[in-house]
């Protein structure tokens, strides 16, 4: 697998990312429970979001998207998936045969992460990590067995290097077919892709992290895509203590993170926590501490009161002109 180096492909995209970079790759997580039981997991990714699952038991790949399959023929998907087919039977009979002499002992689990990156300059770059117990111990950016597992991967490397066959088609298909699928998913699904969001926020307070302490937290919910900067202000000061909390899946595909300052009480005055997100255009949401109804709700508190009032005036006249009619 590492007898070919390193290479980039230059290419002139359609489509210009909001990130530096794309990237579209492979994950595998082999788990060796004992001699005779393995099991072989497998996901396809986007950047950070999934779009396909492998199901084990068929062989056969789960599209999560329905643009998942790019411009790809459904025969080339066929091929692709004997592919992985044939490939997750010969890796895991070869690590089986071979445990004593990688000095495994069972159970283990390796991982392994293959695919390519769009820049936004137009060139593709591919690349391929294994790693045995979340330890790297092979990387083709390097072209050589990661320092962190030398003699691993230096044992695995003459053992794989016998299939000739298979390490060709790792080969083109880094090379090649990860360049073709990476365009053409960008443009099979660039409204999707291109969607923007934009996100709501609001702030309130977290159990207390001590006397005379409060713990602020800024709520940022419904943006799409995924990136996110949120930070707690004072003025223009970044608070460094500010909590990044994960940034979470809401069940309409769209994102929710959560972020916290434990502050004294009485300095909680004047912060504000800032939310930056693409689909703001270029324009921060800012959230003030002790002033946290946004101005839709000001308004929204204003006006309904003021409507009821008109409603129960014309509502009064109608029944008293009504009842002057009667007389």
């Amino acid at each position: 697998l590492l007898l070919f180096p390193f290479s980039s492909l230059s290419f002139l995209p359609f489509f210009t990312a909001s990130l530096s970079s794309t990237s579209f790759h492979v994950m595998q997580i082999s788990s060796f429970v004992n001699s005779t039981w393995t099991q072989n997991r497998g996901s396809g990714w986007l950047n950070d979001m999934q779009i396909h699952g492998w199901d084990s038991d068929t062989g056969t790949a789960i599209f999560l998207k329905p643009w998942a399959k790019g411009n790809f023929s459904s025969e080339t998907i066929l091929m692709l998936e004997e592919i992985f087919r044939v490939y997750f039977f010969v890796f895991t009979s070869e690590v089986q045969d071979h445990v004593n002499e990688f000095e495994l002992e069972y159970p283990f689990e390796i991982q392994g992460l293959a695919g390519c990156e769009l820049y936004a300059g137009g060139a593709i770059m591919s690349f391929l990590r294994g790693s045995l117990e979340g330890l790297d111990f092979l990387s083709l950016k390097t072209g050589w067995p990661s320092p962190e597992g030398e003699l691993r991967a230096q044992k695995f490397c003459t053992v794989i290097t016998k299939y000739k066959g298979i390490c060709e088609t790792v080969e083109k298909l880094l090379l090649e077919t990860c360049p073709q699928y990476l365009l053409s998913l960008l443009e099979a699904g660039k409204a999707d892709l291109q969607k923007q969001v934009k996100p709501e926020a609001w702030l309130s307070s977290g159990p207390s992290p001590g006397p005379d302490r409060v713990l602020l937290v800024c709520h940022v919910s419904g943006f799409y895509p995924k990136p996110v900067w949120v930070m707690w202000m004072q003025g223009e000061q970044e608070q460094e203590d500010t909590q990044q909390g994960d940034i979470l899946p809401n069940a309409d595909g769209t994102w929710y993170i959560r972020t916290t300052l434990d502050v004294a009480t009485g300095e909680a005055a004047g912060l504000s926590c800032r939310v930056k997100h693409s689909s703001l255009g270029g324009q921060d949401l800012v959230l003030y501490w002790g002033h946290s109804l946004s101005i839709g709700l000001i308004i929204l508190a204003i006006t309904v009161p003021c409507v009821l009032i008109l409603l129960g005036l014309a509502l009064w006249f109608w029944r008293r002109r009504s009842y002057q009619d009667i007389q």
